[in-house]
């Protein structure tokens, strides 16, 4: 019998993608979202039922109907510049919402939860790479409310009795390999799409506006390590196993990149390599809350969940999220005429 796994947030980016590689991990994965930000069209591969982690009773009804063995939680505002002028949305849904969730799982007397964290818990000026140990001193409010919702998983796993995996991941990229789904974010907050929309000139976009060029970095532009959205997904569901197979009761946090960083500039330089495009570019003043350095040393993912990135440069990352935005535009362009 397929066990179900809740998806909150399942029908946005990275949840989607887990979505399907839980299905083809032999789970049933039933998504849980508002679709305030994620799209009935990203759930493929298991049912839908829409609601708000905030509303408890329907939250209720959903875990005594799925009865799913663990949840996956995604759902979350994940832009780093909007946590900064509109802290309170993210106060309310990140924290708020999870702890809404784990409220909800705990009267279900379901204690397992996979978290979609960030390495923004990490913030500061950091070089070197990341390892679980690094304090967290987050830059954003955006980190901040990741940072939070992992202190409130730690103290439900001591009075709870859960047991609970935080994945710290690095810059998602990409999109699914065989184009299922990709990236659809309103607005954008992730560089390699916005890097691809000028080369497509999507919505007339002629040129990529880049947020700082003085930051101590080797060419003055942020550098940041880069997962492909497919190995997130396939960490997701070694987490899941993980939790099912341990009869411990823990807290535990996994750092999700390559170990390889590429600056603003660099990433510019490959999708120009990629799309064959030229992608005009113009400074503007840095942004709150970004970090010069975030790269991540994921070897304790390596170790205990047996988990190892299939994609360890940026090309194929390019080409995936590169092929999806093509297909989109085509498709939209098919229903104009």
């Amino acid at each position: 019998m397929k066990k179900n796994i809740l998806v909150t947030g399942g029908a946005g980016y990275v949840g989607s993608h887990a979505c399907r590689a839980l299905h083809e991990s032999g789970f049933t994965p039933v998504v849980y979202d508002n679709l305030c930000r994620g799209y009935r069209d990203f759930v493929k591969w298991g049912p839908l039922i829409e609601g708000d982690i905030l509303d408890k009773s329907a939250m209720g009804l959903a875990l005594e109907n799925v009865k799913p063995v663990a949840v996956m939680h995604f759902a979350a505002y994940s832009h780093v510049g909007e946590s900064m002028t509109s802290p309170e949305m993210y106060y309310h849904n990140n924290v708020m919402g999870t702890l809404s969730l784990l409220e909800s799982m705990a009267t279900a007397k379901l204690g397992n939860i996979v978290f979609s964290s960030s390495c923004a818990v990490y913030g500061g000026e950091h070089q070197a790479p990341l390892d679980e140990s690094t304090v967290c001193a987050p830059d954003s409010t955006y980190g901040f409310s990741k940072l939070a919702c992992e202190h409130l998983l730690r103290d439900f796993v001591r009075a709870r009795g859960f047991s609970a995996v935080a994945l710290r991941y690095f810059n998602a990229a990409g999109a699914d390999p065989d184009g299922l789904v990709g990236e659809a974010h309103v607005p954008e907050p992730h560089l390699i799409t916005n890097v691809l929309a000028v080369a497509a000139n999507v919505d007339a976009r002629n040129e990529l506006r880049i947020n700082g060029r003085d930051y101590p970095t080797p060419d003055g532009t942020c550098v940041r390590d880069f997962i492909h959205v497919a190995d997130l997904a396939s960490a997701h569901v070694k987490a899941i196993e993980r939790i099912l197979s341990s009869p411990e009761r823990r807290f535990e946090a996994f750092n999700l990149g390559v170990g390889r960083g590429y600056s603003i500039e660099e990433v510019i330089a490959a999708a120009q390599k990629v799309t064959g495009c030229r992608i005009p570019s113009k400074y503007v003043e840095r942004r709150p809350g970004d970090s010069p350095f975030l790269i991540g040393n994921a070897q304790k993912a390596n170790r205990d969940l047996d988990w190892t990135p299939k994609y360890q440069s940026i090309e194929p990352m390019l080409e995936h999220a590169w092929k999806w935005m093509r297909s989109q535009t085509a498709r939209e362009h098919t229903h104009v005429h």
